[in-house]
């Protein structure tokens, strides 16, 4: 018999949006009503020279695009912005520092798109617009903004990173500058797409935020939307004020579980899960709704339009333009054991990759069966010259490695939390649902030992011994584990109706979390950060203002929300299918 996480119909919700409730936006679909559309505003300008730059992001698939705007738009010349950069040759000793010869890791870059480009074809090219005394020149590709500064008309090309991931899986689309998708191993595209071009490229996109004609999106192929870039720019801005979700992002793995098939609403034939990405703004989509509309856009560009209002004051002070925290699901329920793993010091993240802080995080149970486990610190007497031999030897193909023997292993229940600061070593066993918060630097992650598995790809999963080595904190064992990070649970405040515990984490992190207990309405504030929550407990709550500041916001069991900074008070409460239930929410937030 088929076992039941949920014992009740699920109401989880896989694509959240942000409605624009302003009238006047409409959004064009499929590319015969977008290039219509765009011939009218091209129609518009005023002069016989008209200048129009499609900016794209890395990730788009240019056959389909140029395709279809080449044979939909009115032009005279059509100009690929490609054929102004430096010689592939050329750009992969430019980005070659930052991309180096590791399968994984590279260095986060300083480049510019202007570094792709060669000085003099631009300069040529530029002259030849300037030249152009009649006619319609479209100019296509990352970087057309460079060739073209003052455009009479932008239209900007976006596209949200989990789905240029699937495209690179898929041998779709080639690295910035290059053409690489058939030869390069699809980690190797990921891994430039990482350090690189996405850095390059969103350098570039802040500076056209205002510039926005068109926003383009293509993150369906074959199903084009276009609306106004004013447009786009209001669903950010109201974003900013109100709680929302990203739309979360399923991966299966190696190790992956059954849990969240049931209880997300996913496709029961898939063998399984592994992964949630639930709260990773850098790479999910937001979902922008235009009357019956809906429009993807990464939702990085919230952070970077609004960081302020999102992150608030002291975060955004500290952290930039960068959402600091991560909430993510790793589900092992019928699954394997995680890869045993540990994550980089902040002194060695900033020394070797380039990032400013790392990879602090936790593991907060969302369920677990009786003989849930995780792995987490070192035992008494560990003698790390022994660990890290036997490691070798089982990475070589020696004895598989006897991971109990060094590890310690704790059993875990639902609702428990252990905190993993960086250098802890650590994974979570089979059986259990992980809600993973953490800091956002996520693809730093050392793999000291796989249990002898393949990739789904059929390919060895990458370890990284040496790198591990290097930040293992030997002094981490049995007894400082049991009394800094396991369950380690404190009731801060209770009421009528409510309880407040402080879960985590350890003050080597910087991110704080808060669990509520609660039968009646509660009142929270954000208090100048922003927060993310998790329902962890109950079917249904709903986010209201008391000053009707936003819209109610309805949130389902497991389901994960974002409040800004700027939203100040709110109140949760339970409700529709939760009413007269208790409830609970995990919060995580920046201290300060």
């Amino acid at each position: 018999m088929e076992k039941s996480y949920l014992k009740r119909s699920s109401k989880f919700n896989n694509f959240p949006v942000v409605e624009i409730k302003t009238e006047g936006w409409k959004v064009e679909n499929e590319w015969e009503a977008i290039c219509a559309r765009l011939n009218k505003e091209i129609s518009l300008i005023k002069g016989k020279k008209k200048r129009v730059v499609i900016e794209t992001y890395q990730g788009v698939i240019h056959e389909e695009l140029i395709t279809n705007l080449k044979n939909g738009l009115d032009h005279t010349h059509f100009i690929h912005a490609e054929e102004y950069m430096l010689p592939e040759d050329e750009i992969k000793k430019l980005v070659f520092p930052d991309v180096t010869n590791d399968r994984i890791f590279g260095f986060l870059t300083r480049l510019t798109m202007g570094a792709f480009f060669d000085t003099e074809k631009v300069k040529t090219i530029q002259n030849k617009i300037g030249a152009v005394e009649e006619g319609i020149i479209v100019i296509y590709g990352s970087g057309a903004a460079l060739l073209c500064p003052e455009p009479d008309l932008l239209v900007y090309a976006d596209m949200a990173r989990w789905e240029i991931q699937l495209r690179m899986r898929q041998h779709l689309v080639d690295n910035l500058g290059v053409k690489n998708r058939e030869t390069a191993d699809w980690m190797l595209l990921y891994k430039q797409g990482f350090f690189v071009d996405w850095r390059v490229c969103d350098r570039l996109k802040k500076q056209l935020f205002d510039q926005w004609d068109f926003v383009l999106d293509t993150n369906k192929a074959g199903r084009p939307k276009l609306v106004e870039g004013k447009a786009v720019l209001e669903g950010l801005k109201i974003a900013s004020q109100r709680p929302f979700s990203v739309v979360p992002f399923f991966d299966p793995g190696p190790w992956g579980g059954q849990w969240m098939k049931e209880v997300c609403n996913l496709d029961p034939e898939s063998p399984n899960y592994a992964w949630c990405f639930n709260c990773v703004p850098e790479e999910n989509s937001l979902l922008l709704k235009f009357g019956e509309d809906v429009v993807e856009i990464p939702s990085v560009n919230l952070v970077f339009r609004h960081p302020r209002e999102l992150l608030g004051d002291p975060v955004h002070g500290r952290f930039g333009d960068e959402f600091p925290i991560r909430f993510d699901f790793l589900d092992t329920m019928q699954g394997g054991h995680l890869s045993l793993q540990v994550h980089p010091l902040t002194e060695y993240i900033q020394e070797k990759f380039g990032m400013h802080y790392t990879q602090d995080e936790s593991y907060y149970m969302m369920d677990a069966e009786d003989d849930a486990i995780v792995y987490l610190g070192l035992k008494e007497g560990v003698c790390p010259t022994d660990m890290m031999r036997e490691l070798e030897e089982a990475q070589a193909g020696g004895p598989s490695f006897d991971a109990e023997k060094h590890v310690q292993t704790w059993p875990v229940k639902k609702h428990d939390h252990v905190l993993i600061p960086a250098g802890t070593v650590h994974c979570s066993g089979k059986n259990s649902m992980v809600l993973e918060i953490s800091a956002t630097p996520y693809i730093f992650t050392f793999k000291l030992w796989d249990w002898g598995r393949l990739g789904m790809d059929g390919k060895p999963r990458p370890i990284n011994i040496e790198h591990g080595k290097n930040v293992i904190q030997w002094d981490r064992t049995t007894e400082w584990t049991r009394n800094n990070l396991v369950s380690r649970i404190e009731k801060i405040a209770e009421g009528d109706g409510w309880l407040e515990e402080r879960t985590g984490l350890h003050e080597r992190e910087f991110i704080e979390t808060r669990r509520h207990w609660f039968t009646k309405k509660t009142e929270h504030h954000t208090r100048g950060g922003v927060h993310v929550i998790c329902l962890v407990e109950g079917d249904e709550v709903i986010v209201e203002s008391p000053s009707s500041a936003f819209d109610p916001f309805v949130v389902h069991y497991a389901e994960v929300f974002i409040v800004p900074a700027s939203v100040g008070e709110y109140t949760i409460r339970p409700y529709g299918a939760g009413a007269g239930q208790k409830c609970a929410t995990l919060r995580g937030l920046v201290r300060f």
